[in-house]
C-alpha cells in the first residue's frame, strides 16, 4: 500500500477523533472532543472531503455513531449518550458517568448495541458501559483510565478495545446473544517509546487498524496481534481511524493539538488535521444503533 499521507482538511482541530462512516448517507463523520464540533463530509471521487454540515454540539462529544430507522447519530455526549437531529436539535438520552468523567469512543456490535467507554486522570477511574436496544444500560468494566477504540471480529465471537494508559488493545470473547464479554487477554501491547494505542477499526479481512498517540502512526494488526505493517503520519497525536468512500479503500485519519500552544500549532501546521491513505484493504461501514422501536418512539416523544 501507499504510505504517502495527503491532507484533507486545512483547521487544525484539537482533539480529532470519531472517524466513521455512515452507509445511510454515504458520509464521513468525525468530531472535535473539547470544541464540541461535529462534522459531516461526502467524499469526492479524488478522496477529497466535500462539507456537508458541522454542529457545535456544546459539550465534550467522543463519539458519534449512526443510528438505524433515524435521520440522526447517538453521540458520546459529556457524561452520557444523546441524539443529534439532522437540524442540530440535540436531546439527552441516558447519563452514564460520574461527575469528575467524560465519555470518550464508543461503537456498536453486531447486534446493534452500543458500546461507549470514559476518560478521567485518576487511574482505574474509567469504564466501559453498555447502552442495549431497549435503553437500558450497564457497567461492563471497571479500573479503565482512558477506555478507546472498540471493534469485533467477522465473526463476531471476539470484542477488541484498546485502553490507552496501559499501552494495550485487549481481546475479550465476545457472546452476541448476551452482550457479554469474559477471557480478556492482551492482544497488543505497546511500550511508552511507541506510543499508545487510541481510536481502531477491522477490516473486511479482520485486520485490525489502529491509531497510535505519540506514535505517528496508524499500525495494522491480523487477528492474532502480530503487526502487518505501518502507515506513517505527519502529525505525533494520531487519534482515530476509519475507512470511508466508494468501495471503502481509503483510511482517513485524524489526529490532534490538544493542549498546544499557539505557537507550537503555527511550527507543527500538520498536526490536527485529517489526512487520506490509499489502501490494497476494504473497510467497514460503522455498525448503526438498532433501538427497539417502542423504546426509541418514547425516547423521541419525551
Amino acid at each position: 500500500m501507499s504510505d504517502g499521507a495527503v491532507a484533507v482538511t486545512s483547521a487544525q482541530d484539537q482533539l480529532g477523533e470519531g472517524v466513521r462512516w455512515d452507509a445511510r448517507r454515504d458520509e464521513l463523520l468525525r468530531v472535535d472532543i473539547p470544541a464540541g464540533l461535529v462534522y459531516r463530509d461526502r467524499i469526492a471521487h479524488d478522496g477529497s472531503l466535500v462539507p456537508v454540515r458541522s454542529y457545535d454540539v456544546h459539550g465534550s462529544v467522543g463519539a458519534i455513531n449512526p443510528i438505524d430507522g433515524d435521520d440522526g447519530w447517538l453521540l458520546a455526549l459529556d457524561r452520557g449518550i444523546a441524539h443529534l437531529a439532522p437540524d442540530g436539535t440535540v436531546r439527552p438520552i441516558v447519563e452514564l458517568a460520574p461527575s469528575d468523567v467524560k465519555m470518550n469512543d464508543a461503537a456498536c456490535d453486531p447486534q446493534g448495541r452500543l458500546w461507549a467507554g470514559t476518560i478521567t486522570d485518576v487511574m482505574g477511574g474509567a469504564a466501559l458501559y453498555r447502552l442495549d436496544r431497549d435503553g437500558r444500560t450497564e457497567l461492563m468494566l471497571d479500573d479503565l483510565t482512558i477506555s478507546n477504540g472498540l471493534g469485533w471480529s467477522l465473526d463476531g465471537r471476539t470484542m477488541y478495545l484498546a485502553d490507552s494508559t496501559p499501552g494495550t488493545v485487549q481481546a475479550f470473547d465476545f457472546d452476541g446473544e448476551r452482550g457479554t464479554i469474559s477471557n480478556a487477554r492482551v492482544l497488543i501491547q505497546l511500550d511508552e517509546a511507541e506510543g499508545t494505542p487510541d481510536g481502531l477499526t477491522v477490516d473486511a479481512a479482520g485486520d485490525l487498524w489502529v491509531a497510535v498517540w505519540g506514535g505517528r502512526s496508524v499500525r495494522r494488526y491480523g487477528p492474532d496481534g502480530s503487526l502487518r505493517s505501518e502507515l506513517r503520519v505527519p502529525a505525533v497525536e494520531t487519534t482515530s481511524c476509519g475507512f470511508a468512500g466508494p468501495g471503502l479503500h481509503r483510511l482517513y485519519v485524524a489526529t490532534a493539538t490538544e493542549n498546544w500552544t499557539d505557537e507550537r500549532r503555527r511550527a507543527e501546521p500538520g498536526a490536527g488535521l485529517v489526512y487520506r491513505f490509499e489502501t490494497d484493504a476494504t473497510g467497514l461501514p460503522s455498525a448503526p444503533f438498532r433501538p427497539d422501536p417502542e423504546w426509541w418512539a418514547a425516547v423521541m416523544a419525551s
